[in-house]
């Protein structure tokens, strides 16, 4: 491949990623914020936000990630690998669609306002929500800690692996937040919700996401320097 046609490709790549981040870091922000603003109050989750007036950047964002993970191809799947890139990343990216699409149950009281919970019912819509989100995270999950680091350098291999068990610890700490907040009545029921623990676990699970994308992205870029530096040299896969 032409030295040229290489260098846009990771470029390329380095874009996407850098999109990808930028997503992730400014979605739970931007929804915090709004809601202080025009709502006057945050709401117990990142996905009760569907149901507000800034249904629009909750769904608009998620929609841009998931297109993002579907045109993402990746690396190629090496000897002796399952599962490529392209497959995980397209699984999360009709996830997050599915995030984006199925709307929860929003708070009590809340009347069909999708075309997802017309078509299946409030309860049905909550549940291909969730389980859309765990697949989400799932998927990203798998991508920090078997594909990204797999050929990082150490300190990079670092924080990938870092965000890769921070967004598994936080999965778990959704499910069992949202549990409470949906399932439970009582002390730890207003707990979870008075403290927004779904809220903020939803928020640093997205952030781990983010950094891991935008530490692949100054990776891939390294390479370009490297290529430029010494163009007769094969570029380290060492990302």
């Amino acid at each position: 491949m032409p030295e040229e046609t290489r260098e846009d490709l990771i470029r390329s790549y380095y874009r996407v990623r850098t999109a990808l981040g930028l997503l992730g870091l400014s979605l739970p922000v931007t929804l915090i914020i709004g809601g202080i603003l025009p709502l006057g109050h945050i709401e117990p989750s990142i996905s009760d936000y569907y149901h507000t007036v800034l249904r629009d950047i909750f769904v608009g964002t998620m929609c841009a990630i998931a297109l993002f993970l579907i045109s993402y191809s990746g690396h190629r799947r090496a000897m002796g690998e399952r599962i490529s890139d392209n497959f995980m990343t397209t699984c999360a990216g009709l996830a997050a669609f599915g995030v984006a699409f199925f709307p929860n149950e929003g708070p009590e009281g809340t009347v069909a306002s999708s075309l997802a919970q017309l078509a299946l019912g409030r309860d049905l819509a909550a549940t291909g929500h969730y389980t859309s989100a765990v697949i989400f995270f799932t998927c990203l999950a798998y991508m920090c800690l078997a594909k990204f680091s797999r050929t990082a350098k150490p300190f990079r291999r670092r924080i990938y692996k870092a965000s890769g068990w921070c967004i598994v610890a936080m999965t778990f700490a959704i499910i069992g937040a949202s549990y409470a907040k949906i399932s439970l009545t009582g002390p730890l029921h207003d707990f979870v919700v008075d403290y927004m623990l779904v809220l903020w676990f939803e928020a640093v699970a997205i952030w781990a996401f983010s950094i891991a994308w935008l530490t692949k992205g100054r990776a891939e870029m390294s390479i370009v320097k490297l290529v430029k530096r010494k163009p007769h040299a094969a570029p380290t896969p060492a990302e």
